[in-house]
């Protein structure tokens, strides 16, 4: 039988789009999911991971079914919550998204307050850095849900936390919904009305606080991390967050607060109905106890062993209830920082060299020093400005440039003399480094710090702290230890991506928290240029496929 000449000519058509005889057909790149779950379990350190990722039966072990990277790194020098959440959607470092630390000093800033904090409008007359007006102003770059509105207004953009950084950081400037903690319950920017999800929400939560808790029970597993530690007179180790009646402080530092915010994130997906239609929304959920924990009792005793098991089913717990709603979703966790466990305890576990930072390299004590030694001290207001004991020190602008000189070379002389300080850097030395750009574990304490430089907001003079110190020289009730180093302990964190039918993997190599955003833009199908992050994306399909490029 003869064909005729157009059905030979698409014979021939087909022929070429076709494998040839024998050759497996080229892998199908997966549709773009229809929502974006991204949790940021804050101080989660890729240490912590590592101890309790065999205990964990719930939320935590099925994202361990996909792809797992246990070397993640938030890589940067200012480990902090602000600058580490700022990474998380944006794919760009501090030095770039302008997150240089929680906070920062603005000598020149008109108002008397020249204490800037990372999420306030400093425009508005009624924002301070103790009160502030909550906005995305400072974050120089553009997040997820941000990229994701640009390119069709109707995909939504929520976020959800204790913390209002950890929201604002990952929601960004084109935000939908934005809710987080105060005493009166959640909370969203000014001007912006409550929704009916956060309202009963707050009202479920103070009902708890009003009316207590008993102890949560201890797993097996944390029973022996049950040891009493004197941390400058704050015993801690054997805590099971009984929650006194009234008591808010007692629920905040506490699993409970993790599980108010997923009940909250999960009412929002109804509210909102995200995930439902065919635009991609993006759903942020910043779990805030474990930061919370660390800090008040530490992150190695029995009372972080119970939150990582509360927090396992905790995750679960929302996941669960994304899957009775049959979404399509793809879920990313990560954390801002890491954490550093408190020195007592640290010298009873084959670390002695830990110590608790000397106070004389607090501001205030370094102001009084420079003035010793210099004779020089500003017409009003304070020589130095600075937190803690490392990162961003700021002379004052009311000095002359040849002034500021002079205290400048006997501040930088004066740290490097002490034996607690790793390295110091001037502004003018960071802003001529290069950007850096090999492997994050292999960054010198100069690549770190210039991770962290924004010219505009950063110190004259950026102070880093030895390793083991901790910058705490006393503890005190709720403070005995802290995070923001730039010491792998606090940038070390796992990063997990899943989604249903994805082939799994554990990949040890080191990735950066900046891969993430890149790699949810693949999935998303969204338009990027080269230049658009300081990551790279990230094939998460542990196959054939690959989810950053190949046939759609």
């Amino acid at each position: 039988m003869r064909l005729s000449r157009a059905a030979m000519l698409l014979t021939g058509i087909l022929s070429l789009a076709a494998p040839a005889m024998g050759e497996p057909a080229p892998p199908v790149r997966p549709p773009p999911p229809r929502l974006i779950v991204a949790i940021s379990v804050d101080q989660l350190s890729a240490d912590l991971f590592a101890h309790y990722r065999r205990r964990f039966t719930q939320g935590l072990a099925r994202l361990q079914d996909g792809a797992v990277f246990p070397s993640g790194f938030q890589s940067h020098a200012a480990t902090e919550t602000c600058p580490g959440h700022s990474t998380i959607l944006t794919g760009v470092r501090p030095a770039r998204s302008g997150i240089i630390a929680n906070d920062w000093y603005e000598p020149a800033l008109a108002r008397t307050d020249k204490h800037v904090y990372c999420a306030e409008d400093v425009t508005n007359p009624a924002s301070s850095s103790d009160r502030p007006v909550v906005s995305a102003r400072h974050l120089n770059a553009r997040t997820l849900g941000d990229r994701l509105k640009a390119a069709n207004p109707a995909s939504r953009n929520v976020a959800v936390s204790y913390k209002d950084r950890a929201a604002v950081m990952m929601g960004g400037h084109a935000i939908d919904a934005a809710y987080w903690w105060r005493p009166a319950g959640f909370i969203s920017f000014d001007g912006l009305p409550v929704g009916p999800a956060a309202v009963s929400a707050s009202r479920t939560a103070i009902a708890t606080i009003a009316k207590g808790a008993p102890a949560m029970p201890v797993p097996s597993w944390c029973a022996p991390l049950a040891r009493k530690i004197d941390a400058s007179g704050n015993m801690i180790g054997e805590g099971r967050f009984a929650l006194e009646r009234g008591k808010a402080p007692g629920f905040i530092a506490s699993p409970r607060m993790d599980a108010a915010v997923a009940n909250l994130a999960v009412a929002l997906v109804d509210e909102l109905q995200l995930g439902r239609d065919a635009a991609p929304d993006v759903l942020s959920v910043g779990l805030s106890a474990t930061d919370v924990i660390g800090h008040t009792l530490g992150p190695g005793g029995q009372e972080m062993c119970i939150q990582l098991a509360e927090l396992d089913k905790t995750i679960g717990m929302l996941l669960a209830q994304l899957d009775r709603r049959r979404l399509d979703y793809v879920v990313v966790l990560t954390a801002d920082h890491g954490g550093f466990d408190v020195v007592e305890r640290q010298r009873q576990q084959a670390y002695p060299r830990a110590v608790r930072g000397d106070s004389n390299l607090l501001v205030g004590e370094l102001a009084k020093a420079m003035t010793a030694s210099t004779g020089i001290t500003p017409p009003s207001g304070p020589l130095l400005y600075g937190d803690g004991m490392g990162g961003d020190r700021y002379i004052s602008r009311l000095l002359s440039p040849a002034d500021r000189a002079k205290v400048s070379e006997a501040l930088v002389a004066r740290l490097k003399s002490h034996p607690q300080v790793a390295a110091v850097f001037t502004s003018r030395e960071l802003s001529q480094a290069p950007l850096p750009s090999a492997s994050p574990q292999d960054w010198s304490l100069k690549d770190r710090a210039r991770a962290s430089f924004d010219p505009q907001r950063s110190g004259d003079v950026v102070v880093l702290l030895e390793r083991a110190v901790m910058p705490i020289p006393v503890g005190a009730r709720g403070y005995v230890a802290t995070h923001g180093s730039p010491w792998d302990y606090d940038r070390r964190v796992p990063i997990l991506f899943w989604r249903r039918g994805l082939a799994g993997f554990e990949q040890p190599a080191p990735i950066e928290t900046v891969d993430i955003a890149p790699s949810l833009a693949a999935l998303l199908r969204l338009d990027t240029t080269d230049g658009d992050f300081d990551g790279r994306c990230l094939d998460l399909d542990g196959g054939e496929g690959n989810t950053c490029e190949g046939p759609r």
